[in-house]
């Protein structure tokens, strides 16, 4: 089993893909955790990626498409994985499907969690006013705002260059935690049979 989530900040990616690691047995694959793992393993790409954020630069797509390459040719992958914050844009969802292609590898369905944005904004007030203001600095509405706007930008195009190749399906992110659950475990049954 192999998928990718979409879907934008606060739609509840993070909670689904642990939910799927304990029932499935398959692996999240966070871009930031494989980016920090290659840095602290000083890998030939880790010292690379390491020397452009030590600069204050964003790691380049090949960088980060060489940290995934490597990332999934370990064992643990073997069963399955979800991507998580990869592919970000179209050009990285090219370079997956080529990096896949090579390995012989295809994904099996790209879920997206579709969220009312204005919803969510409530949600991250609401946490904010029940916690006494006591958040994450990047837990509130205008940090919210701001994310959503980038990923309306650069990551919302996935959800068509998906559906055009078949892949795309799309789930109701707004319903309880369990059903959102049940709904994806409905269409993996489908996307992998």
């Amino acid at each position: 089993m192999r998928l990718i989530l979409l879907g934008p900040p606060g739609a509840g990616k993070g909670t689904q893909a642990q939910e799927l690691v304990e029932r499935h047995g398959i692996v999240q694959l966070s871009t930031g955790d494989m980016l920090r793992a290659a840095v602290k393993a000083e890998t030939p790409v880790g010292l690379k990626a390491k020397s452009i954020m030590d600069q204050g630069g964003l790691v380049p797509d090949e960088v980060v498409v060489q940290i995934v390459s490597e990332r999934l040719d370990q064992p643990d992958c073997s069963n399955g994985f979800i991507l998580d914050g990869f592919p970000r844009t179209v050009p990285q969802a090219d370079a997956l499907d080529a990096l896949l292609e090579k390995k012989q590898l295809q994904l099996d369905v790209v879920i997206e969690l579709v969220v009312d944005e204005d919803a969510l904004l409530d949600r991250v007030k609401k946490r904010a006013a029940e916690s006494g203001g006591n958040v994450r600095s990047d837990d509130n509405a205008e940090a919210l705002k701001k994310r959503l706007d980038v990923y309306r930008e650069q990551t919302a195009p996935l959800a068509e260059f998906y559906r055009q190749k078949g892949l795309l399906k799309q789930i109701n992110g707004m319903a309880a935690i369990d059903e959102v659950s049940s709904e994806i475990d409905r269409v993996l049954a489908e996307s992998t049979r």
